[in-house]
């Protein structure tokens, strides 16, 4: 089997994945800013980079490998959410901090080894700052504190945009005090009636790009092994994250790979809560969405590319899970002796380049070997390599029973009921259609629902 590799947007080219210290693999991505519910579209970073984690945590141990990813807590959006409300923007953040995580949990996302946010890491902040206000690298200018772009000759590379692009691009104001219009915030003074901190510089609060590079140095140290995030985010944020950093460190690399995916699209547009095109996870969650199809169906594109988030895409996720649960409800109960590895060839397509689309494939072979056992010995190590090969993606950790509704239904039911299905399933394979036909009647007075698959009959309660 090969090492992983991964396609690194510095380079633009996958490279075979090296960590600095083995026994400490660091992984860092950026987060939410939390001042309302994420839309999906947010939590596909945190699927994928949740699959990356799995994968390196199998390779190096679990407690080898350490994932930061942050929260801006902290922010104009935040700062309206608050002011709107009359209440101290920690009650913003907060609330939807614990409703992110909630979201985050119901997709099957572990927890990370750090959450550094924006207000815990002030102290940190302003002593970046300074360090680069003391090497000429920033100058205060109006009560504010800017980069000087000019100061990191490879400024732009990594993005590989034309200076008057990035000024373009860089979403921040081009204002008179700037010695030069691409010269980017890293403080800047607080309103009246707006959060602020003291500072050298007077009372105010960080750009939204100090903010990164502080949490990475505080919470896993000059240079990291991965940074990761949204393709949204390769410029300005990144850029100028890679550009501090250097400096500060006096030329040392921020992160040694660099990872991001793309964009869910609704309507084959990009998800923005400014334009109104969002769905969130939450709504899903309430509205009867499993968060385990949501996931499912983050993980059926590659992770690079866009992905359309369409009812028919949550429709297909639910019955793809169906037709994996169907089996494993037939395999029975997986005897723990019988615990099996990660089969090699979901490894495989995970290790070229986290390829889940592959992997989810190999879901699919593992399942159709399984629904093939004839004795209880293989049955049960089918299930369990079938439960293997779902634990990397986060799949497949479910209760059989629970996944269909039936730990509802009283054993002796759910025992006629699945004869009925052996039944009915033996009479379509006679071309027995009456008989076929008379059997769903019968499963239909009972409230029952059946789904035909390649891997058999499933059924759950009707709604």
């Amino acid at each position: 089997m090969t090492g992983l590799t991964l396609y690194d947007t510095a380079s633009r080219k996958k490279r075979e994945f090296t960590p600095q210290d083995p026994s400490r693999v660091t992984m860092y991505v950026c987060g939410p800013t939390v001042y309302a519910p994420a839309h999906v579209g947010n939590f596909r970073p945190e699927v994928v980079f949740d699959v990356l984690f799995r994968v390196l945590r199998r390779t190096y141990g679990e407690a080898a490998v350490l994932f930061s990813r942050n929260f801006t807590d902290v922010d104009d959006k935040i700062n309206a959410a608050a002011k709107a409300e009359g209440v101290d923007i920690t009650v913003i953040t907060d609330r939807f901090t614990a409703i992110y995580h909630e979201d985050a949990a119901a997709l099957n996302v572990l927890p990370k080894t750090f959450e550094p946010t924006a207000t815990g890491h002030m102290d940190e902040i302003t002593a970046f700052i300074g360090r680069l206000i003391q090497d000429g690298f920033a100058y205060e200018a109006e009560d504010h504190v800017l980069f000087a772009v000019n100061t990191h000759k490879p400024y732009g590379e990594f993005s590989k945009r034309p200076l008057d692009e990035m000024i373009a691009g860089a979403r921040v104001e081009v204002a008179p005090y700037k010695k030069n219009p691409a010269d980017f915030v890293l403080w800047k003074p607080a309103r009246d009636g707006e959060p602020g901190w003291d500072s050298p510089w007077g009372r105010g609060r960080p750009g939204w790009h100090i903010e990164c590079s502080a949490m990475i140095e505080g919470s896993l140290g000059e240079t990291i092994d991965i940074h990761g995030g949204g393709i949204d985010l390769v410029f300005p944020h990144h850029e100028n994250e890679i550009a501090q950093s250097a400096c500060a460190h006096g030329g040392a690399p921020l992160a040694n790979y660099w990872l991001h995916n793309g964009f869910l699209a609704m309507n084959s547009a990009k998800m923005s809560k400014s334009d109104g095109n969002v769905v969130t996870v939450h709504e899903m969650l309430a509205d009867g969405v499993r968060g385990e199809t949501i996931r499912y169906a983050m993980l059926t594109g590659h992770y690079r590319a866009p992905l359309d988030w369409t009812p028919a895409l949550i429709g297909s996720a639910r019955k793809s899970l169906d037709r994996l649960y169907g089996v494993l409800r037939r395999m029975g109960e997986v005897d723990a002796t019988a615990a099996a590895d990660t089969p090699e060839a979901v490894l495989t397509a995970l290790h070229d380049d986290l390829n889940t689309p592959r992997a989810l494939a190999a879901l699919f072979e593992i399942a159709a070997r399984a629904n093939k056992a004839e004795d209880e010995k293989a049955r049960a190590e089918a299930a369990a390599e079938l439960k293997a090969a779902g634990a990397i993606l986060g799949l497949l950790q479910s209760d059989p029973d629970a996944w269909f509704g039936l730990d509802a239904v009283a054993p002796a039911d759910r025992a006629e009921i699945d004869q009925l299905i052996v039944e009915r399933t033996k009479a379509r394979a006679d071309k027995d259609f009456a008989r076929a036909d008379e059997i769903r009647e019968q499963l239909d007075a009972k409230g029952v629902q059946a789904d035909d698959g390649p891997e058999g009959t499933t059924w759950r309660m009707k709604a």
